[in-house]
């Protein structure tokens, strides 16, 4: 049956309110689709347009596009597609997911759902159409939180409940509408109409806040359990080529081509170290094009029972005295096993498993290998939360001067490896290091050589051939890191200099907002590790610096947004019991101080104000005797209830105070009435509940008021059932009669 829901021509109440609301909620669920980045480009731009099309076409009161039998039919033939959607176009969207099964089948199920939304949208007749709808829009919106957990997810959701709430609440108004004997608004109401949808708006604000606060303190005081979570798992993990066991030369210039925040690293404040870096792997063969690890053993690190992995053994200690660094880092899905750390790592602890909930002790597995470089055992397909305790060694130059070269076998077995080279790259190491007479000074003098005579670019000129690093040395002289990199690895070898090549990040971007380094895929870095007897490894850094992004407006928003992100993923994402548990003893620290601040505040103002009474009454001796007068009087007057009758006066006062005007609200006249009817029944004359107002004036029978109860009464019937204006101040002038008139008795 076809009804006034979706009939623009009839003027049920709240119609243009229910059915805005209905377009906004639909238009919400599907640009939240489309704002998760998982669709492909078509589908997230056509979905939106069609529905703020059909939006358009509403507001110019067009009739429906579709019939419901073609619009059936349509469901039918799409039924026929949908296969052909799961096993090819949908298949090749997410090739480069962990499972392109399982979500070529959610991608499939997806179009499916945006297809017969629109499609029952251009052919919605009923109200049964209308609640039809509502339930696609709430499963689109459980998609996303399928396909995202992002912050942007967050934002739509709040919207989308507001939309939610106007849309029922709408429906049912108009549901109670429909048994009343007249549907339409008449013309003439139409500013009525605009006032009960302002009211029906501000309600339906009010109930989407209130449910918002009430959920948000119910998710918060919850237990938390760990549980798997599919949104947590990457469609389309970027694929960092740049930090595996196999790396060719320039593959870490393709990643810093891409602006996309990989990771980002909580430290609280600014990290005074000039040597920070996120370290990822250490590289040690080269062929010339390639570098390779040569450790094919990998050491299995487990958790203690408190869930830390401690990596102290086996790695070369630090100086005690080295600052220590407590860290947290939130990594993207990121398609590699490296597991990013600063300085020398003490110990981790955190979610390598991908759980949401925390981290499983039992089922954490970490490996290192020869080099100090820590991978994840189950990669980092899906967004990794831990946290950590590295140490920053110093530099201490006059102990590395005197290490000497007194290197062990498999140092100089593993590290002093090199390709047939350019017969110009040795001498040229010759040349950078003259005169430089120690191992650490040879490989400064190199580092401070490149950063100054050779440039930084990330657009390479040429084809490097076949051997690359002479191409950078003796050609071009400028490149990106992985040049620089292994340019001066190679060259110590060739001194006999043990070094390596280390892959990793630069710290990023420091936003004070949040506290946190914001770590892009353009902050990929290489930089070199040299061996010294007894002292370990040491880094330097001969790329020289690039171009620096200048700070505006926008990257101010950024960091907004930055930490918005970083608030998110912490405590909403990564919320489990262990942050319960710091919520509360935070709450508890945080009550305790401010209930000892309180007392500690009252104490000092009792104080002050018992040394002033004190002083007082020194000076005023004569009004102590004051106090119990005012003692006896506070009593009597409240054993003769004078306290309700000076508030009620106060208030009657106040409310004929508001508004001079002689029109104003009717419902000041039924304020006045009452206080009328409060004064005539102290002189005795009261109104029976059976007679109404007219009855009641007319059975006054007293000569001094009688006149002006029946004027009054006359004024306040008009103005409160028969919509005529409100004299309010003639009703003021008629209630001042009858008072003057009992008190002139």
């Amino acid at each position: 049956m076809r009804t006034a829901a979706t009939n623009p021509s009839l003027g049920i109440p709240a119609e243009r309110f229910f059915r805005a609301s209905l377009l906004l909620l639909i238009l919400t669920s599907v640009c939240t689709l489309a704002l998760t980045g998982k669709l492909d480009p078509f589908t997230a731009l056509l979905a939106p347009a069609a529905v703020i099309y059909k939006a358009f076409r509403w507001w110019q009161r067009r009739p429906n596009e579709l019939q419901n039998s073609r619009a059936t039919w349509l469901v039918i033939i799409y039924l026929a597609f949908f296969p052909l959607d799961i096993f090819i176009l949908s298949r090749v969207l997410v090739q480069n997911t962990a499972n392109p099964p399982l979500y070529a089948a959610l991608m499939a199920a997806v179009h499916f759902l945006l297809f017969v939304m629109l499609v029952r949208l251009y052919s919605a007749s009923t109200d049964r159409d209308a609640t039809f709808l509502t339930m696609l829009a709430f499963a689109a919106i459980l998609a996303s939180a399928v396909l995202t957990v992002d912050t942007t997810f967050l934002i739509c959701f709040f919207a989308f409940l507001i939309f939610g709430v106007a849309t029922f609440t709408g429906m049912e108004l108009r549901r109670a509408a429909k048994g009343a004997l007249t549907l339409t608004v008449p013309a003439g109401q139409i500013e009525r109409e605009r006032q009960l949808n302002r009211a029906l708006g501000y309600a339906s604000l009010s109930v989407a806040l209130g449910a918002i606060l009430i959920g948000g303190t119910l998710f918060f005081f919850f237990p938390r359990f760990s549980a798997g979570y599919l949104g947590r798992t990457s469609f389309n993990p970027a694929l960092m080529t740049g930090f595996t066991d196999d790396v060719e030369l320039g593959q870490i210039g393709e990643i810093k081509k891409d602006s996309t925040i990989v990771m980002r690293v909580e430290t609280g404040k600014p990290v005074g170290y000039p040597r920070l870096r996120w370290r990822g792997i250490a590289l040690s063969n080269f062929d010339g094009k390639r570098w390779t690890s040569s450790d094919g053993k990998r050491q299995v690190l487990s958790p203690n029972r408190d869930g830390w992995v401690y990596l102290g053994d086996g790695m070369p200690r630090g100086d005690a005295r080295s600052p220590g660094l407590l860290y947290t880092v939130y990594t993207e899905p990121i398609a590699s096993d490296a597991v990013f750390v600063p300085g020398q790592v003490v110990s981790l602890r955190g979610n390598f498993n991908g759980e949401s909930g925390g981290s499983s002790p039992l089922k954490t597995i970490l490996y290192r290998d020869s080099t100090g470089s820590i991978y994840n055992a189950f990669r980092n397909y899906t967004a990794v939360r831990y946290e950590g305790f590295s140490r920053l060694p110093t530099l201490d130059v006059i102990k590395l001067r005197d290490a000497g070269t007194d290197y062990p076998d498999d140092i100089k077995q593993t590290y002093l490896q090199l390709p047939t080279l350019d017969p110009r790259i040795a001498p040229l190491a010759e040349q950078m290091t003259a005169r430089k007479p120690t191992p650490y000074d040879k490989a400064a003098a190199m580092e401070v050589y490149l950063r100054s005579k050779y440039g930084y670019t990330l657009d390479l000129k040429g084809k490097p051939g076949a051997d690359p690093l002479a191409h950078f040395l003796f050609e071009t002289r400028a490149g990106h890191c992985e040049y620089f990199a292994s340019s001066m690895t190679v060259m110590l070898r060739t001194l006999g200099i043990p070094a390596r090549e280390v892959n990793g990040f630069l710290p990023g971007e420091y936003n004070d907002l949040a506290g946190d380094y914001v770590v892009r895929a353009s902050d990929a870095h290489s930089w070199v590790e040299v061996f010294f007897p007894d002292n370990g490894w040491v880094t330097f850094d001969p790329t020289p610096d690039g171009p620096e992004n200048a700070g505006g407006l926008l990257s101010r928003m950024g960091q907004y947004l930055d930490w918005l992100s970083l608030t998110w993923n912490e405590w909403v994402i990564s919320y489990d019991f262990a942050h319960q548990v710091v919520l509360a003893q935070n709450l508890k620290t945080s009550s305790r101080n401010w209930s000892d601040s309180l007392r500690a505040w009252f104490e000092k103002k009792q104080q002050q104000a018992r040394g002033r009474m004190k002083d007082w009454e020194f000076r005023h001796s004569s009004l102590r005797y004051l106090l119990p007068v005012a003692l006896v009087f506070f009593l009597v007057v409240l054993r003769a209830d004078m306290i309700p009758e000076l508030i009620r006066r106060l208030k009657v006062y106040t409310q004929m105070r508001v508004g001079r005007s002689s029109h104003t609200n009717p419902q000041l006249a039924a304020r006045l009435y009452s206080e009328l009817l409060h004064v005539l029944n102290k002189r005795g004359i009261q109104r029976l509940e059976t007679q109404t107002p007219l009855e009641f004036a007319a059975a006054v029978g007293d000569a001094r008021v009688a006149p002006a109860v029946r004027e009054f009464i006359d004024i306040y019937s008009h103005a409160r059932f028969g919509e005529a204006p409100c004299n309010a101040v003639r009703l003021r002038e008629l209630l001042s009669q009858v008072r003057h008139a009992f008190r002139a008795r």
